[in-house]
């Protein structure tokens, strides 16, 4: 083991990483807070700068990956599609198979330039915690219930107010729902036999009328769908402990342009649509299962300097701030401020790794099990 990895597989290391997020997504979150007054007077303005301050906090995330972990990521697509990414709207529609594809996401969108702008359709529980949620809800995300009757209203009004959006923006799209677990396929896989469909191996059966809803509010904004599909080479399964042990991936990404124009509009057939895809993205896995590739040229968006030099800024800002308040409880000699302190620490770090084990496959959403009805809708 070489020093450098002997430094990242440090907890000291990985304690100081979690605090600097914890530190500078509070501090955004707050900043967030006091640009609410300016929606009122200038909402365009309000909306550039919550963009701004949102990539403070999710580049992080992609730097762990890129910088850190020195995660690879190779992008197969048509060679006439890819001077296209990150100049227009798009729908990006993503497979959920792993702890770390929505950061597999976030480094694609980062990559084109798009990060900061990006939306995603998350459930309403996410909104309510600190830094990620009410960074979202600035960033105007679209949360639901999963509860059919009550989300299309309320998400196809959010989908609205991205008509007149300042900036290009990618809106990620998991239609399976929820992520792939090895207790999930079966009940999926049984709607689909009541259905008539084809049974999927790869994925679970995709939810349509979100992925309808959002299309039908997005037409005249969104020039094009980026069907997405994500996997890892040597069959790893990578986890965000991984990352933060410096543990190097290889993700290959098959990306492929669908223009809006030429999805159906009647929610039918746009239904059909949809599960012939998810059959399509079947066969790209077999293929890449069986050859350890996906169709299409090979493309690798150069990594940009920026959230690494974002990361560089807050570690060594808060680093000199830990180090001020370090050397003030060692000259107070109060025992009380510094048992308070201690316990102050050990709450953010157990905060931090509640936060880490809701990126685990085991501990996601009940959503899609076997005791779960899943309608498919």
């Amino acid at each position: 083991m070489g020093l450098l990895q002997l430094l990242k597989s440090q907890f000291l290391c990985h304690l100081i990483i979690c605090y600097v997020f914890l530190a500078t997504g509070l501090i955004v979150n707050l900043f967030q807070l006091l640009t609410s007054p300016l929606w009122l007077v200038n909402k365009q303005l309000a909306r550039k700068i919550n963009i701004r301050l949102g990539y403070c906090v999710s580049s992080q995330l992609v730097a762990v990956l890129e910088w850190w972990s020195g995660t690879e990521c190779t992008l197969y697509t048509d060679p006439q599609s890819y001077p296209q990414y990150g100049k227009e709207n798009a729908i990006v529609v993503l497979n959920h198979s792993f702890e770390i594809d929505f950061l597999c996401g976030w480094t694609f969108c980062e990559r084109c330039a798009v990060l900061g702008s990006s939306k995603v359709l998350a459930k309403k529980e996410l909104s309510y915690i600190p830094i990620i949620g009410w960074m979202w809800y600035f960033l105007e995300m679209t949360f639901c219930k999963r509860k059919w009757e009550e989300d299309r209203r309320t998400v196809a009004q959010s989908l609205q107010n991205l008509r007149d959006y300042p900036e290009k923006f990618w809106f990620l799209l998991y239609c399976e729902g929820t992520r792939l677990t090895p207790k999930k396929p079966e009940i999926s896989m049984q709607v689909a036999e009541s259905k008539g469909l084809p049974k999927l191996k790869y994925h679970l059966l995709p939810r349509t009328k979100g992925f309808w809803v959002t299309v039908q509010n997005l037409r005249g904004t969104v020039a094009a769908v980026y069907d997405s599909t994500l996997n890892f080479r040597d069959n790893e399964t990578p986890t965000l402990l991984g990352l933060l042990y410096g543990k190097k991936y290889h993700a290959d990404l098959y990306v492929r342009r669908i223009p809006l124009e030429s999805i159906p509009e009647d929610e039918a057939e746009c239904a059909a649509w949809l599960h012939k895809l998810y059959q399509e993205k079947d066969k790209f896995q077999e293929q890449y299962t069986q050859t350890g590739r996906f169709p299409g040229t090979i493309k690798t968006p150069p990594r940009r300097p920026w959230p690494l030099i974002n990361w560089i800024f807050w570690t060594c800002l808060f680093l000199y701030l830990l180090a001020r308040v370090f050397a003030q409880l060692i000259s107070s000699g109060s025992i009380l401020t510094i048992l308070a302190s201690v316990a102050f620490c050990s709450a953010a770090s157990l905060g931090v790794r509640w936060m880490i084990g809701q990126t685990e496959i085991d501990r996601g959403s009940s959503y899609g099990n076997k005791d779960v009805p899943l309608n498919n809708n």
